[in-house]
Order: C-alpha cells, then structure tokens, then sequence
C-alpha cells in the first residue's frame, strides 16, 4: 500500500500513522521521518515551496514503489507540502512500515534520500527582513546520501 499527497494542508503523524497500521497485523515496524522548516538562526521567516503537479505525485509514487521492492516494505507514506511554510512548521513526512525495523528504517531513508533530490519541488527563501532570496540549490550532500543506494 503507497500513499501519496502533494498540497498546502498540514498533517498530522499520528493519524497518518494509525491510517497506514489500521487493521494490518503484519506490520511490526514504523519508522516515520518528519522534516521541519527551520528559521536559520532567525533569519528565515518562511518557505515557499513549489512543484510541478502530477509530475512530482508521480515521482514519489515511483519511488516509494521502488523501496517497497527493494527493502520488502508492507505500506508507505509521502505527504509533501507546498505553499509557504512557517519555521517550526512541517514539510515533510515519510513512513515506512515493514515486518522489521531495519527494513523500516532504510525504507523511509531511502525515500528521503530520493524524494530530496528527484522529485521536482522548488524551495525558496523568505527572510525576517522582508526580502526575499533566491531559489535555494540542491546540495551536494544530498546527492551523496541517494548515491549510496546505488
């Protein structure tokens, strides 16, 4: 089972995670990954985040359906918002369930690793000043974290 939701409302991760365990007795491992937007030393007043739609749906449904296979995952969960986004508030969240936790555990790394550098979202800064910065760059370290899944 692969949920995927892309949109501007906020989730919550225990409903999420009691979504995806309802009535399933061979899950014996969670593990969830929740990303935060930071406020950089209180510089940052928020995030606006894009994506291109259908596209970055069809994206993470890939791969979440790739660690389901490789890692032998029961049920994933991506939700990404989009639309701006408060310091402290959440981005992100990733849930892997599988019958172990080191499945579990690599499961939702895995997504992550793929969903930062492979799935078209868009990141741009907003400071406390008023201005705004420019579209942030993908990371060198975050290319790395997905290249040692190859």
């Amino acid at each position: 089972m692969i949920t995927v939701r892309v949109g501007p409302e906020d989730f919550d991760v225990a409903a999420e995670t009691a979504r995806l365990t309802a009535g399933r007795a061979d899950i014996g491992a969670v593990v969830a990954f929740t990303g935060l937007c930071r406020n950089e030393d209180g510089r940052l007043s928020g995030l606006e985040l894009e994506h291109y739609p259908g596209m970055a749906e069809a994206e993470i449904y890939r791969i979440c359906g790739e660690a389901v296979a490789r890692f032998s995952l029961t049920a994933v969960t991506a939700i990404h918002r989009v639309g701006r986004i408060a310091p402290g508030e959440n981005i992100v969240l990733v849930l892997a369930a599988a019958p172990h936790r080191h499945a579990a555990f690599d499961g939702a790394s895995f997504v992550m690793d793929y969903l930062k550098t492979s799935a078209p979202f868009w990141k741009k800064e907003h400071f406390t000043d008023g201005s705004a910065g420019g579209w942030v760059e993908a990371k060198d370290s975050d290319d790395r974290a997905r290249d040692k899944w190859s």
